[in-house]
């Protein structure tokens, strides 16, 4: 039974990262979002309807995923999710910081919100709290609850920081307890307020994520829940992709930016935009004549943005490489796997 695998990156597939507006009830400490890169402006219900034909390709399975900010506080969410399945999209995932605001639980259904995705960073309310903001852990576990007694589909995202790696493995039992499908187990990005005066302090060492990471992962696979977490170290001899190359990823944001590589994205360095109701190319230089450099390192974007957790030989050559963040490794729940 091989419960373990990488996530192959898939070309015939088309992922939108759609961030509806930017504004969020919460302050989190490793908040990715920057306004002044990504807008200000909540989009309105018949642009968030254009823009998600615009990414619709024929032939070309589609999947969504509505983010924010907090895009519960849109109170067009729920129509919006029920538009993108009617489109065609094969699935529909809201991230969530768990407050669901606009009632977006009670006006929606599993046959068409695939998946809550809730956001949670500590395994008791201190730590949680300390990083997302004070009632934030009450308010995202009474929000798990509530879409699990709807019936919903629920995964849990972890950002693993130096603030609450030690709470790390008290998480498969609750989260089982709670009932939910899947645990992301989630690398923190230097970029938004993580790229600040704390981002020395914050990334785990490559001995702190392959002693932790791993073993967590299997460790929830055990109880039923499937577990994915970034393959950030490549193994020797395993070759480095790049999924801006190889596979259909966009990031949107509400200023008509649209990335391929989250890794670019607090750098006006987008390599796609949004005009007139179509995806146009923007002048160069932009990310992709970067993504398409070769170094020995892996990945050039995080090389360039967050060297930190890059280590060399005492010749100049890099001890390992890092893989594209997002290259995935994920255990399956032991009661769905298959011989």
């Amino acid at each position: 039974m091989n419960r373990k695998r990488t996530v192959a990156f898939a070309s015939n597939v088309t992922n939108i990262f759609f961030h509806i507006l930017t504004k969020c009830n919460l302050a989190c400490r490793h908040c990715y979002i920057n306004p002044e890169q990504h807008g200000k402006n909540t989009l309105p219900l018949d642009t968030i309807t254009e823009w998600l034909k615009l990414f619709l390709t024929r032939g070309r399975d589609a999947n969504v995923i509505f983010l924010g900010g907090e895009p519960t506080l849109h109170p067009d969410l729920a129509v919006a999710a029920e538009l993108a399945k009617s489109m065609g999209y094969g699935s529909v995932t809201v991230d969530t910081n768990g407050y669901l605001f606009n009632d977006v639980v009670d006006r929606s259904t599993p046959g068409v919100i695939d998946y809550f995705s809730f956001s949670l960073d500590g395994a008791t309310r201190e730590i949680n709290d300390a990083i997302r903001g004070k009632g934030s852990y009450e308010a995202c576990t009474a929000g798990i609850r509530k879409a699990v007694s709807r019936g919903f589909s629920t995964s849990l995202i972890y950002t693993v920081s130096r603030m609450n790696l030690h709470e790390l493995e008290l998480m498969p039992e609750l989260i089982a307890e709670w009932g939910i499908d899947r645990f992301f187990i989630q690398v923190i990005g230097l970029r938004g307020k993580s790229a600040g005066s704390q981002s020395d302090t914050l990334q785990l060492t490559r001995s702190e994520w392959m002693d932790t990471i791993p073993e967590t992962a299997f460790r929830a696979s055990d109880l039923g829940i499937t577990a994915t977490y970034p393959k950030v170290y490549l193994e020797p001899g395993e070759p480095f992709e790049c999924a801006a190359l190889c596979a259909e990823n966009y990031f949107i944001f509400p200023n008509r930016r649209v990335y391929r590589c989250p890794l670019c994205e607090d750098f006006p360095i987008n390599g796609l935009r949004i005009e007139n109701d179509k995806i146009v190319e923007t002048s160069k230089i932009n990310e992709a004549d970067l993504y398409q450099l070769t170094i020995p390192e892996g990945c050039v974007m995080n090389r360039l943005v967050q060297p930190g957790n890059l280590s060399y030989h005492d010749d100049g050559t890099p001890e390992y490489r890092v893989g594209c963040c997002l290259l995935k490794e994920e255990i399956r729940g032991l009661f769905n796997c298959k011989e």
